[in-house]
């Protein structure tokens, strides 16, 4: 069981440092850290304690930074550190920090990664799931769909993928850049089982999780929100590369309230 009020107040003070530390660093992708967070806490509160994760949007590394400090991996004073010289906390995901399973940078590698991992585990006869959290852009990425190929050949029931389908990539909507859609159809003709969720509803969430899967990788397609939390950044292509200013930061903590 789950405590949507607990995980509303621990996604609504990650938005918060996600929204400062991005002002303070000048940093981008703001966006797509605020389509997420709603996933990793969850995750971090009640499935990863003797599982493993891999956030394969590496550019969304704000927010899971923001989340591996709430959960208690790294500590304030790094976590504050990001954007500045010598910090240990890259723009992209890295490994050197306490929690980081995998370095992911470019798109399309967390993927094969997490699908390697996953038959390591099977063979080793172990009982650990691998979580991997993919974009939706990332999905043009030819790797993504050779490495569900060899999934579901190995049938690699211990992998979880989870699609931040927010629909917006880099300059535009996804739909404008290569249609995605039937996705799930997509991922059933790859072998995959498939569970279409509201990305922001914890209760939805946490039963796609959870759910168990006898011989085939499990795909998770989470309708999310860009920039969610954030009305003037919700749905905004915008919000992909630009960091808030004083006016716009004074904006977006009122809404987090």
């Amino acid at each position: 069981m789950i405590n949507a009020k607990t995980l509303k107040i621990l996604s609504n003070d990650v938005r918060k440092q996600v929204i400062e530390i991005s002002y303070l660093a000048k940093s981008s992708h703001i966006g797509s850290s605020l389509s997420i967070v709603d996933i990793l806490i969850v995750l971090y509160k009640n499935i990863l304690k003797k599982n493993i994760f891999i956030l394969s949007k590496g550019h969304a590394c704000l927010a899971y930074y923001c989340v591996l400090q709430k959960f208690n991996y790294i500590n304030k004073k790094l976590l504050y550190s990001y954007g500045k010289n010598n910090t240990l906390l890259l723009s992209h995901v890295s490994h050197k920090v306490p929690g980081v399973e995998f370095s992911t940078g470019s798109l399309g590698h967390g993927l094969p990664y997490a699908v390697g991992r996953a038959l390591a585990e099977k063979i080793n006869k172990k009982e650990k799931k691998i979580y991997v959290l993919v974009s939706d852009g990332e999905l043009n990425e030819g790797t993504t769909w050779e490495s569900l190929l060899f999934a579901s050949f190995h049938r690699l029931n211990n992998l979880i993928i989870i699609i931040d389908y927010n629909k917006i990539q880099s300059l535009d909507f996804t739909k404008n850049i290569l249609k995605l859609e039937p996705l799930n159809k997509k991922f059933i003709s790859f072998g995959c089982s498939v569970t279409i969720i509201n990305g922001h509803n914890y209760h939805q969430i946490y039963k796609s999780l959870v759910i168990k899967n006898k011989n085939k990788p499990h795909v998770i397609i989470a309708n999310t929100i860009k920039g969610k939390g954030i009305k003037f950044m919700e749905n905004s292509i915008l919000w992909h590369y630009k960091s808030p200013d004083k006016k716009e930061l004074f904006d977006a903590m009122k809404e987090l309230i």
